[in-house]
């Protein structure tokens, strides 16, 4: 319907649902010298699918659909399947996307998984409107942090050599910061770690980097990632960058560019004072690189590895000033591959301890974040009639989490609050999911009539279906703005609309029975598709 609206108009325009849908189902801004002249096109080529086109104050035209072509809608959403809501506005498009990027030798905390979440939705949603999409994994296997493990595990009297890399982190960061002598050791291992000049340093950084990855790939699959590859160790994307890879590509870009960096006190650096930004170093007077090196490093190993359109990379935002000055180097060094880089941000998850500190260690893990919610989440499903308790605690879980994280817009913080993440009753992923079976028991129950084909329906149409079809829209938008928030909100709207249907009407033996439930096989291919476009797993019962 937009791009026979579009095709109307003659120009590309910003087509909305308006906020109230007393004013119609669509609603365009063309300005008041051309309202009205818009709607008549407007009229002609929508012709009998309009039931008015009207034009509204300050230049809008509001257009309200026939009954008949939102029942056709509703028996699209019906019988399309899992192919309901798909789009080819990225037809033709190819899009590498970067998230989740964990550091072995450190545990995976909510930040990364955060960056999972996003990461993940944002690339199903570009493929579900026809981009061929990669997924990347940017890993740092190299610096002060693996120095800092090592340095734990070399002395027995430090750490038990049993215990987890992430733990021997976190007294290797202790020991840096207690003492002069300590920092010069950890130090000195950060030094033959890149120069591999030590085969006990190895040996024992092989074993980490070998070890942190397996833990990250069980985590991947706890997620609810789909494997990439059948077998293997790295399964769930289709590249993983390491910074000991992007690290000698990145020294050699600053090193053959002495026109864009500069040499200050032993180290090389960027000064971005004139594009307004900050001075970094890239590489140290020790020449070691820095993140930003490295980063520069990967940006032409992704362009030397794929031929990409688009190269999106998920961080926090506290990395959007590091980025920027990035960025601004790499238009001079590398401009092609430069122009093609898009960068997403989000904001912090917030606990009553405050804000998570990976420096200190004080860092609060993805898998202990995850077992809280799932503890509970076993709770309420044991006295549930779901057959499969522990799966279905595990899918409201996962959908508590990723509701949470994915309702915000980029860069915004998130206070999370248990209770609320698990809440049935509104503004949360198990009520998404709970609305979702509800749909499907009615189904199930009218099993002998759900595939009759309604022979009247309805003289006006329920606002569930007037939201409805407006499904293929909302993810084609959320996928253009990189923006899953907008798919989150809608599905939170939509099952709010189904809650307020089912109350209201009798479906089952009442007036329109066989519409009814064909309105209800809609809505429950939109809210399973919709979750599968955000991660969030879709229950049979709960």
């Amino acid at each position: 319907m937009e791009e026979r609206i579009q095709k109307a108009l003659g120009r590309e325009a910003v087509i909305r649902r308006p906020p109230n849908l007393d004013f119609g189902d669509y609603s365009v801004f063309v300005g008041p010298e051309q309202a009205e002249s818009t709607a008549q096109a407007i009229r002609n080529e929508l012709g009998e699918s309009a039931l008015k086109v009207e034009v509204a104050g300050k230049g809008f035209v509001n257009i309200t659909l026939s009954r008949e072509a939102v029942a056709l809608a509703i028996a699209e959403a019906s019988a399309q399947g899992a192919n309901w809501g798909e789009g080819n506005t990225n037809k033709g498009q190819r899009v590498l996307i970067e998230y989740t990027d964990p550091n072995p030798f450190k545990e995976m905390h909510v930040g990364h998984l955060m960056s999972n979440a996003i990461g993940e939705a944002i690339a199903r949603l570009i493929e579900y409107t026809g981009a061929e999409v990669k997924r990347a994994n940017y890993q740092g296997d190299v610096g002060p942090h693996v120095a800092k493990a090592i340095y734990a595990r070399l002395f027995p009297s430090n750490i038990d050599n049993g215990a987890p890399w992430g733990v021997a982190y976190k007294m290797g960061n202790d020991l840096y910061e207690s003492d002069q002598s300590h920092r010069k050791a950890i130090d000195e291992i950060n030094k033959k770690i890149y120069d591999k000049s030590d085969p006990g340093i190895n040996k024992l950084y092989e074993a980490g980097r070998r070890e942190s990855l397996a833990q990250f790939e069980i985590i991947y699959e706890k997620l609810g990632m789909e494997p990439r590859k059948r077998s293997g160790n790295e399964r769930f994307f289709d590249y993983y960058f390491f910074e000991s890879a992007t690290a000698p590509l990145g020294l050699e870009l600053v090193r053959s560019h002495p026109q864009v960096f500069t040499l200050s006190d032993g180290a090389i650096v960027y000064r971005g004072e004139d594009e307004g930004l900050h001075t970094r170093v890239f590489i140290t007077s020790q020449g070691l690189p820095t993140y930003e090196t490295k980063e520069l490093g990967l940006a032409k190993l992704k362009a030397d590895t794929w031929d990409f359109d688009t190269s999106i990379t998920i961080t926090a935002n506290e990395q959007k000033a590091y980025f920027q000055v990035v960025l601004a180097a790499l238009r001079k060094v590398l401009p092609e591959t430069a122009q093609k880089i898009q960068h997403v941000t989000h904001g912090m998850m917030r606990f009553t301890e405050g804000k998570m500190s990976s420096r200190k260690g004080n860092v609060i893990t993805a898998l202990t974040f995850l077992q809280d919610l799932l503890d509970v989440a076993k709770e309420r499903a044991n006295k549930s009639r779901a057959g499969e308790p522990d799966k279905l605690a595990m899918q409201v879980a996962l959908a508590a989490a990723k509701y949470q994280i994915l309702k915000q817009a980029s860069g915004k913080d998130i206070i999370f609050d248990r209770e609320r993440a698990l809440n049935l009753e509104g503004d949360s992923g198990p009520y998404l999911q709970y609305a979702l079976t509800r749909a499907r028991s009615v189904l199930e129950k009218a099993r002998s009539t759900k595939h009759e084909t309604p022979n009247k329906i309805p003289e006006v149409p329920y606002l569930l279906e007037r939201l409805m079809l407006h499904f293929p829209e909302v993810v084609a938008r959320a996928a253009r703005e990189r923006a899953p928030n907008l798919l989150v909100n809608y599905l939170t709207e939509l099952a709010s609309e189904w809650n307020s249907f089912y109350a209201q009407e009798r479906i089952i033996g009442g007036d329109y029975e066989a519409y009814k439930l064909r309105l209800a096989r809609a809505f429950v291919q939109t809210m399973t598709n919709g979750l599968t476009l955000l991660g969030i797993p879709a229950p049979e019962k709960m």
